[in-house]
C-alpha cells in the first residue's frame, strides 16, 4: 500500500500533467470494483467538461479538485497509478478508465489488481470526517502528537499506524522511525518519556521529509536506513546484527534485537 511519500509523488505527477486541463471525455474501460458509491456512467457525466484546478493530499488519500468545487478521491491501493500519454500504443495494459483532455493527451488510471478506490466527493470536509481521518503526518503539530501519545497503552507501531491519530504513516516508515530511534516497535507508547516522544515526532518528520524530497524513489534512499536492509537475512546497518521479523500491530515488522530496546 502506498504511504505518504509515495502518494505525494503521485500528486506531483498529477499536478504536472493534469491541472488546468479541461476533460473532453471520460473513457470507461473497466470500473468494476474501483468506483465506489457511483456508477461508471454517472462518474463520466459528472467529470466530462470539468477542469482539474488543484489537488490535496491527506496522508495516503489524494483528492483532485475540480472547477465546480467537488473532488475526486484516488485511493491507490497496492497497484493504482496515473499514466499520461499521447500515443494510443502507450495505453497501459490494465487501464480502468481515462480522462481525454480537450487540448490533447490522455491521463489513464492503471490498476492491475483492482484494489484502488475512487470516490466522487461533493463535500471534502464531511468525507474526511466520515473516514475519521487524522491530520496529515507532515502537517500535524508536535504538541498535538504529544497530547495523543500521552499515556497510550498500545504499541508504538499500532499508534503510528492508526490513521485517526495521524494520516499517512505505513508499515515501512514506522519500522524506519523505530529503528532510527533505537526503540522496539512493540514497546508501549505511553512508557516513552515526553522527551523521547518529542524525538520520535521529529524523527518521523525528518524521515518523511527526506522521502518526499526524493519523490519516493527507493534506490535513492540513504544506504544507512533500515529500509535497504529490511529483508530475510538482512543485518542491522548500525551493528551488523541479523534483523528479526515478527508481527506487531498485525503487520510484518523488522527490527534489530540488539539496538532496539523493548519497553513493556
Amino acid at each position: 500500500m502506498p504511504e505518504l511519500p509515495e502518494v505525494n509523488a503521485k500528486k506531483n505527477h498529477f499536478d504536472q500533467v493534469a491541472l488546468h486541463q479541461k476533460i473532453e471525455a471520460v473513457d470507461l474501460i473497466d470500473t468494476s470494483y474501483i468506483l465506489k458509491e457511483i456508477s461508471g456512467p454517472a462518474f463520466a457525466e459528472k467529470l466530462t467538461g470539468r477542469t482539474f484546478t488543484g489537488s490535496y493530499r491527506r496522508g495516503k488519500y489524494f483528492f483532485a479538485e475540480m472547477d465546480n468545487g467537488d473532488h475526486v478521491l484516488f485511493h491507490f491501493g497496492m497497484s493504482g497509478r496515473f499514466r499520461y500519454y499521447d500515443d494510443p500504443a502507450d495505453q497501459p495494459k490494465y487501464e480502468r478508465f481515462a480522462f481525454d483532455f480537450e487540448e490533447g493527451g490522455r491521463l489513464g488510471f492503471d490498476c492491475p489488481r483492482k484494489l484502488a478506490r475512487i470516490h466522487y466527493v461533493e463535500d471534502l470536509d464531511a468525507f474526511i470526517a466520515k473516514k475519521n481521518l487524522g491530520e496529515d503526518a507532515l502537517v500535524l503539530k508536535e504538541a498535538d502528537f504529544l497530547e495523543m501519545a500521552k499515556g497510550r497503552k498500545g504499541t508504538i507501531k499500532g499508534f503510528l499506524l492508526n490513521q485517526k491519530y495521524l494520516a499517512g504513516m505505513g508499515n515501512l516508515y514506522v519500522d524506519e522511525v523505530c529503528w532510527q530511534q533505537g526503540i522496539h516497535p512493540a514497546s508501549v507508547m505511553g512508557l516513552l518519556s515526553e522527551e523521547e516522544q518529542r524525538a520520535m515526532f521529529q524523527n518521523m518528520q525528518a524521515i518523511l521529509q527526506k522521502a518526499v524530497a526524493l519523490d519516493a524513489v527507493y534506490p535513492d534512499y540513504p544506504e544507512e536506513w533500515l529500509w535497504n536492509h529490511r529483508d530475510k537475512g538482512g543485518t542491522c546497518p548500525k551493528d551488523g546484527t541479523e534483523l528479526q521479523r515478527d508481527k506487531v500491530a498485525g503487520r510484518s515488522t523488522y527490527y534489530c534485537p540488539q539496538c532496539q530496546e523493548l519497553r513493556s
